[in-house]
């Protein structure tokens, strides 16, 4: 199998809690798909096995790699899925038990932010005093450590958090009536239906005889109590993680379920991989120093299977500018006399705002680039607004989606009728799907237009029960003019087009599904849509492919390599963050892991950078150096040399405090 002895040993370890600690680089895929595989030549039948990961990409990547190694033949494939994906799959199955339709519709960002925004409306809380933004922050934060509205007021300590929990009731109320969950719901309506309905959580733990958990490290409390209550029984857990690269406790992770993995499995056998094939031992030389002023950690250490290489750099320039024309300048001397391809080389920085530099410095010297991570294919508006008709198609009850529509284009629905037809709804405690058929509440000669409306909706939806998705699809886009009302609003010949693309793109998306997929469902495409949107895959996979020079943060960097790295604008304040340098010592421990993060991106070449002054608020501020720099370059005492010296002093105070015999 080739595989080195510390891979062989957690391949072959089939059965029991196993803790896989896989470092930067040391082959966690292959080991991962490796044990799979191992399983089902164990004849462990395939779909009994459930692989959960972050990401779909992850997740396909999976498939891909499992069937490589055991070929066509294989009947069944193992269930590999992304938590939400797997979530959203037990709660169609079981959400009627929480008072929710099966049916139910998953809401995206800007769909919470129209619920926020009614909430908060509501209660009378002006913009300025809490956004909806800050309001979907601190409920997201609520929800992934599982407090319940009920509790989110008695946890509260400022005047905006006790306003949020007030808010957070209604919106989760107001999505309850609407028959949609959002994002973090998938997971917490999960946990509640596991804890609240026995029956439920042993239905869904019986499907599976195998549990395996990659990115351990990145699973928030609500996924680390559905992980334990889907294993307890069988016991057969295997996570893979690495507690070094553990970056998102900023949205729900906690490092600490992989350092208590022991404590919560005490048979657990532990395996690490250490053995490092991405970097030069000159690169893991500085990574491994550096994590050592991590107190809380597995002891581990990276070893090279690269011998040699360059020295990383560290340099300083004047300032930001001169640091992003200094770096632009290299990378075009090596793209144009070594005849490197643009695609080998990646910024990284911490914040979004570090890269305009660095982009009028590369438009400067025509050198393609792409930043990565920027709007979401989703998030265009022309496609938002195609999604939300076929939401409404699936679930009328969808009440965001059904105002976006309601006069998009226009048809005579004015913002009056709106308002008249939506207080006729919360007078009457009915949905405004059953208001719209019937809209009495509206003078006479305004009724047309929304009955019209409501008809054709229906008209759709029978349609859509009888036929194929992509002609129902693509006859409302039809009946709407939807292609005409892009021509009315944008005046410029080339953005109409590739707005009328966009639309084309989803048509084109649902056409892929309906072709893979063995049962095509509309809520099942809306639901993938949904939660690919969410972690970007497939818009940064394309953005990746192309042939040119990377921009993206050290977040969005995590998974992938390059032979060349630049780390720009290390200094106190930006790495670390000044969020994190407040007295808990762990904001700053995170910060360090994501330096190591961006460290072991590289593969052949180093460079990190800070400059000496930085633009803020139109004057330029004399910077400081990141800490981490000097602990990089071993100018910072090593943090196990600290603890050996105070334990010595402790052991000399002891011995002085002894009291001598004979005295």
């Amino acid at each position: 199998m080739d595989l080195n002895p510390p891979q062989k040993q957690a391949v072959e370890t089939l059965s029991g809690p196993l803790l896989v600690l896989a470092g930067a680089g040391t082959g966690k895929t292959r080991v991962v798909t490796f044990r799979i595989a191992n399983l089902i030549r164990h004849r462990i039948e395939p779909g009994r096995i459930l692989a959960v990961t972050f990401t779909n990409k992850a997740a396909a990547e999976m498939q891909e790699r499992i069937g490589g190694l055991l070929g066509k033949r294989l009947k069944e494939r193992p269930v590999t899925s992304t938590f939400h994906s797997h979530c959203v799959k037990i709660l169609r199955r079981h959400i009627r038990h929480l008072g929710y339709p099966e049916r139910f519709a998953i809401y995206d960002r800007g769909d919470q932010e129209s619920i926020a925004r009614n909430v908060l409306r509501e209660i009378r809380v002006p913009n300025e005093t809490l956004r909806p933004g800050d309001l979907l922050s601190l409920v997201s934060g609520w929800k992934s450590r599982s407090v319940m509205p009920a509790d989110a007021a008695r946890l509260a300590q400022t005047d905006k958090e006790h306003l949020a929990s007030m808010a957070y009731r209604r919106y989760q109320q107001a999505l309850k009536n609407a028959g949609a969950v959002d994002f973090d719901d998938l997971l917490l309506c999960t946990e509640q239906l596991f804890r609240e309905h026995p029956e439920a959580l042993r239905d869904e733990a019986d499907r599976f005889d195998h549990l395996l958990i990659d990115e351990y490290q990145d699973t928030n409390g609500s996924q680390y109590r559905i992980v334990k209550a889907l294993a307890s029984d069988h016991r057969n857990l295997c996570v893979v993680g690495d507690d070094d690269q553990s970056i998102y406790g900023w949205r729900g992770a906690e490092v600490e379920h992989i350092l208590r993995f022991r404590e919560d499995w005490p048979d657990a056998r532990v395996v690490r991989l250490e053995d490092n094939y991405r970097s030069t031992s000159a690169i893991l030389e500085l990574a491994n120093r550096l994590i050592r002023f991590n107190k809380v950690r597995h002891d581990k250490v990276l070893r090279a299977a690269r011998h040699g290489g360059e020295r990383p750099r560290v340099l300083q320039f004047p300032d930001e500018n001169a640091e992003a024309r200094s770096v632009v300048d290299e990378i075009r001397r090596f793209v144009e006399s070594q005849q490197l391809e643009p695609r080998q080389f990646a910024i990284l920085f911490r914040t979004n705002e570090q890269t305009r530099a660095f982009e009028t410095e590369l438009r400067r010297a025509k050198l393609p680039y792409v930043l990565v991570g920027g709007m979401s294919f989703f998030d265009r508006k022309e496609v938002r607004d195609i999604l939300a008709y076929l939401k409404v198609l699936a679930v009328p009850q969808d009440e965001v989606s059904l105002l976006r529509i309601i006069n998009t284009p226009p048809r005579g629905i004015g913002s009056r009728s709106v308002e008249l037809l939506m207080n006729a709804a919360v007078s009457e405690g009915r949905n405004l799907w059953e208001i719209l058929q019937n809209p009495g509440c509206l003078p006479a000669p305004s009724r047309p237009a929304v009955t019209g409306f409501a008809r054709m909706i229906q008209q759709h939806g029978q349609r859509l029960k009888a036929g194929q998705m992509v002609d129902v699809a693509r006859q409302l886009i039809t009946e709407i003019n939807y292609e005409g009302e892009l021509a009315r609003v944008y005046h410029d010949a080339n953005e109409q087009q590739a707005r009328w693309d966009s639309v084309q793109e989803v048509i084109n998306a649902l056409g892929a599904y309906q072709q893979q997929a063995k049962k095509p469902n509309l809520l099942d495409f809306l639901d993938e849509v949904t939660l690919g949107d969410r972690e970007f895959d497939n818009e940064k996979e394309k953005q990746l492919r192309r042939n040119a020079i990377v921009l993206m943060t050290l977040h969005s960097a995590k998974g992938l390599e390059f032979p060349h790295v630049y780390l720009v604008g290390m200094e106190e304040g930006i790495l670390p963050h000044h969020r994190s340098l407040g007295d808990n010592e762990s904001g700053v421990d995170e910060e360090r892991r994501l330096c190591y993060v961006g460290v072991t991106r590289a593969q052949d070449r180093l460079s990190m950078s800070f400059p000496l002054t930085r633009m803020k608020w139109g004057k330029p501020r004399d910077t400081v150096p990141s800490r981490f720099l000097y602990e990089l370059t071993g100018q910072a005492e090593d943090p196990q040399q600290i603890a050996r010296r105070q334990q010595s002093i402790r052991q000399d105070t002891a011995r002085r405090r002894r009291p001598r015999k004979g005295r």
